[in-house]
Protein backbone atom coordinates (compact mmCIF):
# COMPACT_ATOMS: atom_id res chain seq x y z
CA UNK A 1 0.00 0.00 0.00
CA UNK A 2 1.14 3.27 -1.09
CA UNK A 3 1.87 6.13 1.45
CA UNK A 4 -1.04 8.44 -0.51
CA UNK A 5 -3.13 5.40 0.42
CA UNK A 6 -2.42 5.21 3.92
CA UNK A 7 -2.92 9.23 4.26
CA UNK A 8 -6.24 8.93 2.21
CA UNK A 9 -7.53 6.14 4.69
CA UNK A 10 -6.31 7.71 7.81
CA UNK A 11 -7.76 11.06 6.89
CA UNK A 12 -11.04 8.73 6.26
CA UNK A 13 -10.99 7.11 9.60
CA UNK A 14 -10.46 10.73 11.31
CA UNK A 15 -13.09 12.26 9.64
CA UNK A 16 -15.72 9.22 10.73
CA UNK A 17 -14.74 9.42 13.68
CA UNK A 18 -15.36 13.42 14.31
CA UNK A 19 -18.62 12.92 12.14
CA UNK A 20 -20.24 9.92 14.03
CA UNK A 21 -18.44 8.67 17.61
CA UNK A 22 -18.63 12.47 18.24
CA UNK A 23 -21.89 13.18 17.56
CA UNK A 24 -23.44 10.14 19.92
CA UNK A 25 -21.21 10.98 22.38
CA UNK A 26 -21.84 14.93 22.73
CA UNK A 27 -25.64 14.42 24.00
CA UNK A 28 -23.88 12.35 26.81
CA UNK A 29 -21.09 15.28 27.39
CA UNK A 30 -23.58 17.99 28.04
CA UNK A 31 -25.49 16.33 30.33
CA UNK A 32 -22.79 15.80 32.15
CA UNK A 33 -21.88 19.02 32.52
CA UNK A 34 -25.50 20.00 32.84
CA UNK A 35 -25.16 18.27 36.17
CA UNK A 36 -22.22 19.77 37.62
CA UNK A 37 -23.71 23.34 36.72
CA UNK A 38 -26.90 22.51 38.47
CA UNK A 39 -24.86 20.92 41.72
CA UNK A 40 -23.05 24.28 41.20
CA UNK A 41 -26.63 26.21 41.34
CA UNK A 42 -28.39 23.84 44.26
CA UNK A 43 -26.52 21.41 46.29
CA UNK A 44 -29.72 19.99 46.23
CA UNK A 45 -30.16 19.24 42.84
CA UNK A 46 -27.74 16.32 42.76
CA UNK A 47 -29.48 14.57 45.18
CA UNK A 48 -31.42 11.44 44.55
CA UNK A 49 -34.74 11.80 44.85
CA UNK A 50 -34.75 14.94 42.85
CA UNK A 51 -32.54 13.59 39.75
CA UNK A 52 -35.51 10.38 40.10
CA UNK A 53 -38.17 13.29 39.70
CA UNK A 54 -36.67 14.99 36.72
CA UNK A 55 -36.45 11.76 35.01
CA UNK A 56 -39.87 10.56 36.22
CA UNK A 57 -41.40 13.89 34.83
CA UNK A 58 -39.38 13.02 31.58
CA UNK A 59 -41.24 9.89 31.01
CA UNK A 60 -43.67 11.29 28.53
CA UNK A 61 -41.94 13.16 25.97
CA UNK A 62 -38.85 10.67 26.53
CA UNK A 63 -41.30 7.93 25.09
CA UNK A 64 -42.78 10.33 23.05
CA UNK A 65 -39.38 11.24 21.51
CA UNK A 66 -38.70 7.71 21.09
CA UNK A 67 -41.25 7.36 18.51
CA UNK A 68 -40.07 10.41 16.76
CA UNK A 69 -36.14 8.94 16.39
CA UNK A 70 -38.06 6.21 13.81
CA UNK A 71 -40.22 8.67 12.05
CA UNK A 72 -37.47 11.10 12.07
CA UNK A 73 -34.85 9.08 10.95
CA UNK A 74 -36.86 7.34 8.22
CA UNK A 75 -37.09 11.54 6.44
CA UNK A 76 -39.96 12.65 8.58
CA UNK A 77 -41.80 15.03 10.69
CA UNK A 78 -44.97 14.25 12.91
CA UNK A 79 -45.91 17.67 14.69
CA UNK A 80 -49.49 15.85 15.55
CA UNK A 81 -48.13 13.83 18.97
CA UNK A 82 -49.34 16.54 21.72
CA UNK A 83 -52.75 16.53 19.93
CA UNK A 84 -52.86 13.04 19.85
CA UNK A 85 -51.82 12.56 23.40
CA UNK A 86 -54.95 14.69 24.40
CA UNK A 87 -57.32 12.61 21.77
CA UNK A 88 -56.57 9.29 22.82
CA UNK A 89 -56.21 10.56 26.36
CA UNK A 90 -59.60 11.47 26.17
CA UNK A 91 -60.77 7.80 24.52
CA UNK A 92 -59.50 6.67 27.73
CA UNK A 93 -61.15 7.84 30.44
CA UNK A 94 -64.33 7.94 28.49
CA UNK A 95 -63.88 4.32 28.11
CA UNK A 96 -63.02 3.37 31.60
CA UNK A 97 -65.96 5.88 32.54
CA UNK A 98 -68.79 3.78 30.13
CA UNK A 99 -68.67 0.87 32.57
CA UNK A 100 -69.09 -1.25 29.96
CA UNK A 101 -66.91 -3.76 31.92
CA UNK A 102 -68.27 -4.12 35.54
CA UNK A 103 -64.96 -6.03 36.75
CA UNK A 104 -62.80 -2.97 37.25
CA UNK A 105 -59.21 -5.00 36.31
CA UNK A 106 -61.15 -6.54 33.49
CA UNK A 107 -61.69 -2.78 32.61
CA UNK A 108 -58.51 -1.71 32.60
CA UNK A 109 -56.94 -4.21 30.85
CA UNK A 110 -59.22 -3.64 28.20
CA UNK A 111 -58.74 -0.01 28.49
CA UNK A 112 -55.07 -0.21 28.20
CA UNK A 113 -55.85 -2.35 24.69
CA UNK A 114 -58.10 0.14 23.53
CA UNK A 115 -55.32 3.00 24.06
CA UNK A 116 -52.66 0.48 22.14
CA UNK A 117 -55.11 0.25 19.36
CA UNK A 118 -56.20 3.79 19.16
CA UNK A 119 -52.36 4.82 19.07
CA UNK A 120 -51.59 2.89 16.27
CA UNK A 121 -54.72 4.13 14.50
CA UNK A 122 -53.76 7.22 15.28
CA UNK A 123 -50.04 6.62 13.52
CA UNK A 124 -51.00 4.25 10.70
CA UNK A 125 -53.40 7.37 10.00
CA UNK A 126 -50.61 10.17 9.89
CA UNK A 127 -48.79 7.44 8.15
CA UNK A 128 -51.11 7.03 4.83
CA UNK A 129 -52.09 10.80 4.56
CA UNK A 130 -48.18 11.18 4.53
CA UNK A 131 -47.29 7.75 2.30
CA UNK A 132 -50.31 6.97 0.10
CA UNK A 133 -51.88 10.48 0.13
CA UNK A 134 -48.39 11.94 -0.95
CA UNK A 135 -48.50 15.12 0.99
CA UNK A 136 -45.86 16.56 2.77
CA UNK A 137 -45.31 15.26 6.45
CA UNK A 138 -45.03 19.06 7.75
CA UNK A 139 -48.45 19.52 6.39
CA UNK A 140 -50.41 16.07 6.75
CA UNK A 141 -49.62 15.95 10.47
CA UNK A 142 -50.24 19.56 11.15
CA UNK A 143 -53.71 18.73 9.66
CA UNK A 144 -54.19 15.35 11.72
CA UNK A 145 -53.08 17.90 14.78
CA UNK A 146 -55.69 20.33 14.09
CA UNK A 147 -57.88 17.34 13.77
CA UNK A 148 -57.20 15.52 16.83
CA UNK A 149 -56.90 19.01 19.37
CA UNK A 150 -60.67 19.21 17.50
CA UNK A 151 -62.10 15.98 18.46
CA UNK A 152 -60.64 16.36 22.13
CA UNK A 153 -62.38 19.89 22.39
CA UNK A 154 -65.47 18.31 20.86
CA UNK A 155 -65.38 15.06 23.34
CA UNK A 156 -64.45 17.51 26.51
CA UNK A 157 -67.21 20.14 25.20
CA UNK A 158 -64.53 22.98 26.06
CA UNK A 159 -63.74 21.33 29.29
CA UNK A 160 -62.08 18.34 31.07
CA UNK A 161 -62.66 14.80 30.97
CA UNK A 162 -61.84 13.46 34.38
CA UNK A 163 -62.25 9.49 35.41
CA UNK A 164 -65.16 9.35 37.52
CA UNK A 165 -64.40 5.48 38.98
CA UNK A 166 -62.58 5.91 42.38
CA UNK A 167 -61.92 2.07 42.21
CA UNK A 168 -60.19 2.32 38.97
CA UNK A 169 -58.22 5.45 40.14
CA UNK A 170 -56.84 3.19 43.05
CA UNK A 171 -55.83 0.71 40.85
CA UNK A 172 -54.91 2.64 38.17
CA UNK A 173 -52.86 5.07 40.40
CA UNK A 174 -49.36 3.03 40.82
CA UNK A 175 -48.89 3.03 37.17
CA UNK A 176 -47.16 6.37 37.43
CA UNK A 177 -46.09 6.78 41.56
CA UNK A 178 -45.75 3.40 42.06
CA UNK A 179 -42.04 1.56 42.39
CA UNK A 180 -40.37 -1.29 41.53
CA UNK A 181 -37.61 -2.26 43.87
CA UNK A 182 -37.32 1.17 44.47
CA UNK A 183 -37.04 2.52 41.02
CA UNK A 184 -40.19 4.67 39.80
CA UNK A 185 -42.34 2.82 37.09
CA UNK A 186 -41.98 5.55 34.84
CA UNK A 187 -38.13 5.24 35.01
CA UNK A 188 -38.77 1.55 34.06
CA UNK A 189 -41.22 1.97 31.54
CA UNK A 190 -38.42 4.62 29.19
CA UNK A 191 -35.78 2.33 29.93
CA UNK A 192 -38.29 -0.87 28.48
CA UNK A 193 -39.21 1.25 26.10
CA UNK A 194 -35.77 2.34 24.85
CA UNK A 195 -34.24 -0.81 24.98
CA UNK A 196 -36.65 -2.04 22.38
CA UNK A 197 -36.49 0.90 20.16
CA UNK A 198 -32.77 0.12 20.23
CA UNK A 199 -33.07 -3.34 19.19
CA UNK A 200 -35.59 -2.54 16.54
CA UNK A 201 -33.60 0.17 14.88
CA UNK A 202 -29.95 -1.10 15.52
CA UNK A 203 -30.28 -4.82 15.46
CA UNK A 204 -33.30 -5.56 12.86
CA UNK A 205 -33.74 -5.42 9.01
CA UNK A 206 -36.74 -2.54 9.34
CA UNK A 207 -33.99 -0.68 11.37
CA UNK A 208 -31.75 -0.59 8.60
CA UNK A 209 -34.59 0.07 6.19
CA UNK A 210 -35.42 3.22 7.91
CA UNK A 211 -31.89 4.49 8.31
CA UNK A 212 -31.60 3.75 4.17
CA UNK A 213 -34.74 5.29 3.84
CA UNK A 214 -34.11 8.50 5.29
CA UNK A 215 -30.43 8.52 3.87
CA UNK A 216 -31.55 8.73 -0.06
CA UNK A 217 -35.41 7.21 -0.55
CA UNK A 218 -34.51 6.67 -4.43
CA UNK A 219 -31.76 4.67 -3.54
CA UNK A 220 -33.40 2.84 -0.80
CA UNK A 221 -36.39 2.13 -3.48
CA UNK A 222 -33.89 0.97 -6.25
CA UNK A 223 -32.37 -1.88 -3.71
CA UNK A 224 -35.43 -3.11 -3.26
CA UNK A 225 -36.91 -1.51 0.22
CA UNK A 226 -40.17 -0.77 0.05
CA UNK A 227 -40.32 2.97 0.92
CA UNK A 228 -43.82 4.24 1.63
CA UNK A 229 -44.52 1.12 3.77
CA UNK A 230 -41.03 1.40 6.23
CA UNK A 231 -41.88 5.14 6.41
CA UNK A 232 -45.78 4.27 7.72
CA UNK A 233 -44.65 1.71 9.97
CA UNK A 234 -42.47 4.62 11.63
CA UNK A 235 -45.34 6.48 12.17
CA UNK A 236 -47.25 3.70 13.59
CA UNK A 237 -44.30 3.66 15.99
CA UNK A 238 -44.87 6.54 16.78
CA UNK A 239 -48.38 6.12 17.08
CA UNK A 240 -47.95 3.32 19.80
CA UNK A 241 -44.90 5.69 21.77
CA UNK A 242 -47.90 8.19 22.02
CA UNK A 243 -50.14 5.81 23.58
CA UNK A 244 -47.78 4.37 25.63
CA UNK A 245 -47.21 8.02 26.79
CA UNK A 246 -50.76 8.10 27.74
CA UNK A 247 -50.94 5.22 30.22
CA UNK A 248 -48.53 7.28 31.98
CA UNK A 249 -50.03 9.87 32.02
CA UNK A 250 -54.11 9.60 32.84
CA UNK A 251 -53.25 8.09 36.15
CA UNK A 252 -50.98 10.93 37.18
CA UNK A 253 -53.93 13.53 36.95
CA UNK A 254 -56.58 11.21 36.05
CA UNK A 255 -58.16 14.23 33.57
CA UNK A 256 -57.48 15.44 30.46
CA UNK A 257 -58.68 18.51 28.52
CA UNK A 258 -57.80 20.66 24.91
CA UNK A 259 -55.04 22.08 26.34
CA UNK A 260 -53.47 18.43 27.17
CA UNK A 261 -50.38 18.66 25.15
CA UNK A 262 -49.61 21.58 23.92
CA UNK A 263 -46.11 22.29 22.81
CA UNK A 264 -45.23 19.08 23.21
CA UNK A 265 -44.22 18.15 20.13
CA UNK A 266 -41.57 20.66 20.31
CA UNK A 267 -40.13 19.15 23.38
CA UNK A 268 -40.07 15.81 21.60
CA UNK A 269 -38.73 16.86 18.17
CA UNK A 270 -35.78 19.09 20.58
CA UNK A 271 -35.12 15.77 22.25
CA UNK A 272 -34.31 13.90 19.12
CA UNK A 273 -32.22 16.61 17.88
CA UNK A 274 -30.20 17.25 21.00
CA UNK A 275 -29.99 13.87 21.10
CA UNK A 276 -27.88 13.33 17.80
CA UNK A 277 -30.49 12.56 15.35
CA UNK A 278 -29.90 14.29 12.32
CA UNK A 279 -33.77 16.13 11.72
CA UNK A 280 -32.97 15.37 7.42
CA UNK A 281 -32.76 11.89 8.35
CA UNK A 282 -30.26 9.12 7.66
CA UNK A 283 -29.25 8.61 11.38
CA UNK A 284 -30.99 7.71 14.48
CA UNK A 285 -29.82 7.68 17.72
CA UNK A 286 -32.48 6.21 20.28
CA UNK A 287 -30.12 6.28 23.55
CA UNK A 288 -29.26 9.97 22.58
CA UNK A 289 -33.03 10.82 21.97
CA UNK A 290 -33.45 9.52 25.79
CA UNK A 291 -30.87 11.53 26.86
CA UNK A 292 -32.09 14.97 25.29
CA UNK A 293 -35.34 14.20 26.91
CA UNK A 294 -33.54 14.57 30.51
CA UNK A 295 -31.40 17.44 29.12
CA UNK A 296 -34.56 19.57 28.44
CA UNK A 297 -36.52 18.37 31.95
CA UNK A 298 -32.72 19.29 33.71
CA UNK A 299 -32.44 22.73 32.20
CA UNK A 300 -36.51 23.38 33.54
CA UNK A 301 -35.27 22.12 36.81
CA UNK A 302 -32.08 24.24 37.51
CA UNK A 303 -34.19 27.07 36.30
CA UNK A 304 -36.84 26.26 39.36
CA UNK A 305 -34.02 25.69 41.47
CA UNK A 306 -32.51 28.96 40.66
CA UNK A 307 -32.92 32.79 40.46
CA UNK A 308 -30.93 33.80 37.52
CA UNK A 309 -33.72 32.80 35.11
CA UNK A 310 -37.90 33.39 34.94
CA UNK A 311 -39.15 29.67 35.25
CA UNK A 312 -41.77 31.06 33.01
CA UNK A 313 -39.04 31.10 29.92
CA UNK A 314 -38.59 27.52 30.07
CA UNK A 315 -40.56 27.14 26.61
CA UNK A 316 -38.00 30.24 25.03
CA UNK A 317 -35.00 28.23 26.44
CA UNK A 318 -36.48 24.82 24.78
CA UNK A 319 -36.73 26.75 21.06
CA UNK A 320 -33.14 28.18 21.46
CA UNK A 321 -31.58 25.02 22.33
CA UNK A 322 -33.40 23.22 19.21
CA UNK A 323 -31.94 25.96 17.30
CA UNK A 324 -28.56 25.72 18.87
CA UNK A 325 -28.50 22.30 18.20
CA UNK A 326 -29.52 22.13 14.55
CA UNK A 327 -26.57 24.73 14.31
CA UNK A 328 -23.99 22.64 16.02
CA UNK A 329 -25.31 19.43 13.47
CA UNK A 330 -25.12 22.11 10.37
CA UNK A 331 -21.39 22.68 11.38
CA UNK A 332 -20.33 19.08 11.88
CA UNK A 333 -21.97 18.64 8.32
CA UNK A 334 -20.08 21.59 6.99
CA UNK A 335 -16.59 20.17 8.46
CA UNK A 336 -17.39 16.72 6.76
Amino acid sequence: MSVNQEGSQEAIRRRNWRDVDLRAVAPFVALVLLLLVGALVNPNFISINNLANVATRSAFIAIIAVGATFVISSGDLDLSVGAMVAFIASLMILFMNSGVIADPVLMLVAAILFTVVAGALCGLTNGLITTAGKIEPFIATLGTMGIYRGLTTWLSQGGAITLKEPQLQEIYRPAYFGMIFGVPVPIIVILSVTAVAAFILYRTRYGRHVVAVGSNRDVARYSGIFVNGVRTVAFVIQGLCVAAAVLLYVPRLGSTSATTGILWELQAITAVVVGGTALKGGAGRVWGTICGAFILELVGNIMLLSNFISEYLIGAIQGAIIIIAMLVQRSLVRKS
